[in-house]
């Protein structure tokens, strides 16, 4: 009747409470509500609410607190004598198992109070020699958690009468290390593991184990199914990676469970979007920028709820900034740039990017994205505010490399190490919501976060890290916040426990990649075109004609003459950059006939042109070739393989005042291609090519395609006059 009274929702028949102690709903605090509801445990929560007094028990000795609520709790159940009392740690700690299943091993175990045990000592050294000495098994106890009779429970915590930030684990470990209190309390350790498996010192002799309906962790050392897994120590990290998967997170027959749990439903908004402020971060020289801000123009995303910021560090850019804003001024909310000139660090740039949605009330999200990013996803902003995480990233990775923009795990000292799961999260295998300890170049965090869990304004800058990991662990670790009422610096016992912040990466859907920066060469005129192989996806998206697939899907090419055919390649950015660069370089060799660029030194039939190997394109030209017009090669002459070498690759300019034709000839080549660059009618007049043996003539030139052709014995040909304006056309002679 008396626990009827005072928990009437705690009475049930299994007997089984679990108590734990937390004063803040952090995320950990969630996620083990969340796996204690999957297999309904009944909990009782102690000191939501309170200012934590425990010390920084991630740190250093402390969670005395914990006893004293636990003590205080007991008081109402110490007469329970069938009641078992499970007390565990929640910010760290998550159920793999049910409570039937603890309650079958507590009962074998014999004993009428078990502690959770480990193979670490803490806090204090010199007590090891006291432990009973073990067969097999962890030696050390643990207070992270105690299951026991409630009585019993109740003798033990009622001896507690220290201040809240003594450490909770040496009061546990001096009882338990009494032999007398140990006898007559009928305690004794789990040591294999069966009920509580600690992460401390054990990551190695943890495995996942898959199978149908939910995950379990287990021991290989003991070849246990623990069910309370606990990551203290330095371990709440492998804890998070577990926690994407145990109890029922994600397994290989249902994929994600939880994905679309409390998910935020744009399109059943009553109000307006959310008011989002993209902050843009371009910090060293980064090929295909004009792409890059297009793509942010195009974001499924009501224009008039954006707000931008940019950091630029580059005085290159300024040109692709500046080229932006006049087009666009008015479509966003608003646009701050800042600039070179200000000279600000990659910290300090974040850092005021962040500090502008914190500042700002009306700041919904703030969405951070680096230059390198090419979201090819138009509702990425969506898709990541239906997430309604705190911190949460799309991936993002290098076109076929797996490497992107996140971690799964960390080494000892903080840096990259490869979890078990990062190929198959990359290669999207496994495809969900995952909680990883490092992110970067893409994310969104809630506003509301901002002006609460990440209040202060220095989360980019930390000694020996660049800005992207100090701002990973310091939401990670969460501990450096005093409380309101901790009079001094020196008060240390007012530390709040870490509670970090859990930041996820979402591979639900295909957002787009990360371009590679390390070998952008901005000594060019148009420096994108030289990076068809650090960035081939991107150069071919800007690069290549819109229809070129085609060729192959539908047979989109013509055959104007006997074995010339023509078809789309270039893209009208292609052909007009190619121009830029040749005039920019400038030096045409005006059709005479002796040539020093060319073996012997003499060109037979000269054009006024300029060679790729001029420009330092030769090497970029025939990968061009070997991608793009080898596979029409094998379409149009069937059986012949190119080998995709030329020799010979220049752009010609005709003009009536230089050179406007070009005699009948044969070209020394297997086949030629001879590539439009610029529109008839409108940039000249005339051109074109006329065949010999066919009587056949091609006069009106498409900008952007190519015709082919072989090059010796069949099809002599000849130059037509261009008669007024400039013409250019780009030629290769391949297979010489």
């Amino acid at each position: 009747i008396k626990l009827r009274k005072f928990y009437p929702s705690f009475f049930f028949s299994e007997k089984l409470l679990v108590l734990t102690v937390a004063t803040e709903e952090t995320d950990g605090f969630r996620r083990f509500m969340q796996s204690a509801n999957y297999f309904n445990y009944t909990v009782k929560v102690l000191g939501m609410g309170e200012a934590w007094k425990g010390g920084d028990v991630g740190r250093s000795i402390g969670g005395g607190q914990k006893v004293k609520l636990l003590k205080k709790a007991m008081e109402d159940l110490a007469d329970q004598e069938d009641l078992v009392v499970l007390s565990v740690d929640s910010y760290d700690l998550i159920f793999a198992g049910g409570p039937e299943e603890i309650l079958r091993k507590f009962q074998q175990a014999n004993h009428k109070v078990l502690f959770a045990a480990e193979g670490l000592i803490w806090p204090d050294k010199r007590l090891s020699d006291k432990y009973p000495s073990v067969r097999s098994g962890k030696r050390y106890l643990n207070s992270g958690g105690i299951i026991g009779y409630a009585p019993y429970i109740n003798r033990i915590v009622s001896q507690w009468n220290l201040h809240d930030n003594d450490d909770d684990q040496l009061f546990y470990t001096k009882i338990y290390l009494d032999p007398l209190q140990r006898e007559t309390l009928n305690m004794t350790l789990d040591h294999k593991c069966q009920i509580f498996q600690n992460l401390n010192g054990a990551v190695d002799e943890v495995l996942l184990k898959f199978g149908t309906g939910r995950v379990r962790v287990r021991n290989t050392a003991y070849d246990s199914l623990p069910v309370v897994v606990h990551g203290n120590g330095n371990t709440k990290m492998y804890l998070n990676y577990l926690g994407n998967y145990v109890p029922n997170a994600w397994n290989y027959e249902h994929g994600c469970s939880h994905c679309d749990d409390d998910v935020v439903d744009l399109s059943q908004l009553k109000v307006s979007y959310p008011n989002v402020l993209v902050g843009v971060f371009i910090e060293q020289p980064t090929p295909f920028l004009p792409e890059f801000f297009q793509r942010l123009l195009t974001l499924d995303y009501p224009k008039d709820k954006l707000k931008i910021f940019v950091h630029n560090n580059e005085v290159y850019h300024e040109k692709h900034i500046q080229r932006f804003w006049e087009e666009n001024r008015n479509v966003f909310s608003s646009f701050k740039v800042v600039g070179p000139e200000e000279n600000l660090s990659q910290g300090e740039a974040r850092n005021m990017g962040m500090d502008l949605c914190r500042k700002d009330a009306t700041c919904d999200y703030y969405f951070s994205i680096d230059s390198d990013v090419m979201l090819t996803n138009r509702q990425t902003v969506k898709l990541l505010i239906e997430q309604n995480r705190k911190i949460i990233g799309p991936l993002v990775t290098r076109h076929s490399k797996l490497w992107s923009n996140f971690w799964g795990a960390l080494s000892l000292d903080g840096y990259y190490a490869r979890s078990e799961d990062y190929v198959d999260i990359v290669q999207r295998k496994r495809v969900g919501v995952w909680n990883i300890p490092y992110m970067a170049h893409v994310y969104l965090v809630k506003g509301s976060v901002l002006r609460n869990e990440l209040k202060e304004r220095n989360y980019f800058v930390l000694e020996k890290l660049d800005p992207d990991m100090a701002l990973c662990r310091n939401a990670r670790e969460m501990t450096s916040h005093r409380e309101k009422d901790s009079p001094s610096p020196e008060s240390f016992h007012m530390l709040r426990p870490p509670k970090g912040v859990f930041m996820y990466i979402t591979n639900r859907h295909d957002f787009g990649r990360l371009i590679s920066t390390a070998n952008y060469n901005i000594s060019h005129y148009n420096n994108d075109l030289w990076q068809i192989f650090e960035n081939p996806v991107d150069w071919k998206e800007k690069y290549i004609h819109q229809n070129y697939t085609r060729i192959f899907t539908e047979n989109f090419l013509e055959q104007p003459c006997p074995d010339v055919f023509w078809f789309p390649v270039f893209s009208v950015k292609a052909c007009d950059e190619i121009v830029e660069e040749m005039e920019h370089y400038g030096s045409w060799s005006g059709g005479k006939h002796e040539d020093k660029r060319i073996s012997g030194g003499y060109e037979t039939v000269p054009t006024d042109d300029i060679h790729m190997k001029q420009i330092g394109f030769d090497k970029e030209w025939l990968h061009f070739i070997r991608e793009f017009i080898s596979p029409v090669t094998l379409k149009v002459f069937s059986g012949y393989y190119t080998k995709g070498y030329a020799i010979m690759n220049f752009v010609v300019k005709y003009t009536p005042e230089r050179q406007a034709y070009l005699r009948p000839h044969h070209d020394s080549s297997t086949f030629t291609i001879n590539i439009a660059l610029n529109n008839k009618d409108t940039d000249f007049q005339g051109g074109g090519c006329r065949f010999h043996r066919y009587n056949c003539s091609i006069e009106s030139p498409r900008k952007g395609w190519s015709f082919m052709h072989p090059g010796r014995l069949t099809h002599l040909h000849e130059g037509l006059p261009t008669t007024n304006g400039t013409r250019y056309i780009a030629v290769s002679f391949i297979d010489p």
